[in-house]
C-alpha cells in the first residue's frame, strides 16, 4: 500500500509523540530507496589536499520514500506531493576506472560539460530512514490510513557512487576527445592536459589516460610561441610594476600634502628644518694668524660694528617708488628751507 507521507520535523509528529493512548509503531535506520527529482547536477572538485578529483553535486527534491521491507499495516511506499517534499543534497563519486573513461572522453578539453539530459528526472538513490507510524482509529471508518512520518538520514549530504547507487553517470558525459573536435581544438586540449596535469598527477597514469602517439608528440613538442608570450608577458610585468611605482609615488605624495599624516608632519616639521638650516649654514670661520691673537678688543668691536652697518646696508632692500619721490619732496624741501635760512641771516 501506498500512502502519503509527512516529514518528521511536522508539529504534527511531535503532537503524536506526547500523546498517551495512541497506537503508533517507531522504526529507525530503515534501509530505504529515495525517489528524487534532480533540479541541477554539476561537475565540481575536491581540494588540492585530493588532487583537485572530480565529483558530482546532485540537488533535487524528495518525492517517495521506499523501505526495503513493508512497513506495518502492509505500507510499501510512503510519497510527497511535488512542492512538499525536502530538498535532497547528493554527492556522486567517481572510482578509478571512471576517471579513465572521463579522461578519455575529453575532461581535460574546454567542451567537457555535465549532460542536461540526466535531470527533471526521478533517481532512484540509496539511503537511511527514521519512520514513525500512526496506526488508524479503532473505528474502521472508511478512508481511515495509517499516518507516516519519516526523517532521511543526512539528506543534505548524501554521498553515493556506482556500486551504492546502480548508476554509471560516466557513461552519460558525451565523447569530447579528439576524435569528436577539429584537429586545431585537439592540439590545444593537449596543451591544456599537459598543464593541468601536474596538478592531478597522481590521479591518471599514461597508461590509464590511453591518449595515442600523436597527442603525446604534441603534447612533448616545443611550442614555437613560447618565446613571444614569455617576452610579452615580462614586457607585461614590467609595465605593472612601473604603474605601481607611479601608483606609490602618487600615494606618498598626497600623504605629504594631507594635514595630519606622518608623511605631512615629517616635511613640514622635520625635513623643511632640515632644507633652511643647510640653506642658512656659513662656512667656518679661517684660523687667526699667530700675529694677530693680541689685537686690541676695542678695534675689533669697532671693525665688528662697522661690519654690522655694511650688511645692514647691504641688505636694506630697494625704496619702492613711492618712497623715493617721497625722499626727492623732501630734499627739496631741506634745501628751499637752507637758502631761506642764509637770507634771513644775511639781512
Amino acid at each position: 500500500m501506498r500512502t502519503a507521507g509527512l516529514t518528521m520535523n511536522d508539529v504534527w509528529a511531535h503532537r503524536v509523540l506526547r500523546e498517551r493512548g495512541v497506537e503508533t509503531y517507531r522504526l529507525e535506520g530503515v534501509t530505504s530507496e529515495l525517489g528524487v527529482m534532480v533540479e541541477s547536477l554539476d561537475l565540481k572538485h575536491r581540494g588540492k589536499e585530493e588532487n583537485y578529483r572530480p565529483y558530482l553535486h546532485m540537488t533535487g527534491e524528495l518525492r517517495s520514500v521506499t523501505p526495503a521491507k513493508a512497513l506495518p499495516f502492509g505500507i510499501s511506499q510512503v510519497t510527497y506531493s511535488p512542492g512538499q517534499g525536502e530538498k535532497v543534497d547528493a554527492f556522486y563519486e567517481f572510482d578509478e576506472q571512471q576517471l579513465v573513461v572521463l579522461a578519455s572522453k575529453g575532461y581535460f578539453t574546454n567542451g567537457f560539460a555535465v549532460p542536461q539530459h540526466v535531470t527533471g528526472i526521478e533517481w532512484e538513490l540509496p539511503a537511511t530512514a527514521d519512520m514513525l507510524v500512526l496506526a488508524p482509529s479503532g473505528a474502521q471508518t472508511e478512508g481511515d490510513t495509517p499516518v507516516v512520518f519519516t526523517q532521511i538520514h543526512d539528506i543534505g549530504n548524501l554521498e553515493i557512487d556506482l556500486e551504492s547507487s546502480g548508476y554509471d553517470l560516466a557513461g552519460y558525459f558525451a565523447d569530447h576527445s579528439k576524435g569528436g573536435v577539429p584537429q586545431v581544438e585537439a592540439v590545444v586540449d593537449a596543451r591544456g592536459l599537459k598543464a593541468r596535469s601536474d596538478a592531478i598527477n597522481s590521479l591518471f597514469t599514461e597508461d590509464e589516460l590511453g591518449l595515442d602517439t600523436e597527442v603525446k608528440q604534441v603534447v612533448g613538442a616545443p611550442v614555437p610561441e613560447a618565446a613571444p608570450v614569455a617576452d610579452g608577458m615580462s614586457a607585461r610585468l614590467q609595465q605593472i610594476e612601473a604603474e605601481i611605482a607611479a601608483e606609490r609615488e602618487q600615494y606618498q605624495t598626497e600623504r605629504a600634502s594631507t594635514e595630519g599624516t606622518t608623511e605631512n608632519l615629517y616635511r613640514e616639521r622635520v625635513a623643511g628644518a632640515l632644507h633652511r638650516a643647510e640653506e642658512q649654514e656659513e662656512p667656518l670661520a679661517p684660523p687667526v694668524p699667530a700675529g694677530e691673537a693680541h689685537r686690541d678688543p676695542n678695534l675689533d668691536l669697532d671693525l665688528e660694528l662697522e661690519e654690522q652697518e655694511t650688511r645692514r646696508r647691504e641688505v636694506k632692500p630697494a625704496p619702492s617708488l613711492d618712497e623715493r619721490k617721497l625722499q626727492v619732496s623732501q630734499r627739496a624741501a631741506d634745501l628751499e628751507f637752507g637758502e631761506d635760512g642764509e637770507q634771513s641771516l644775511g639781512t
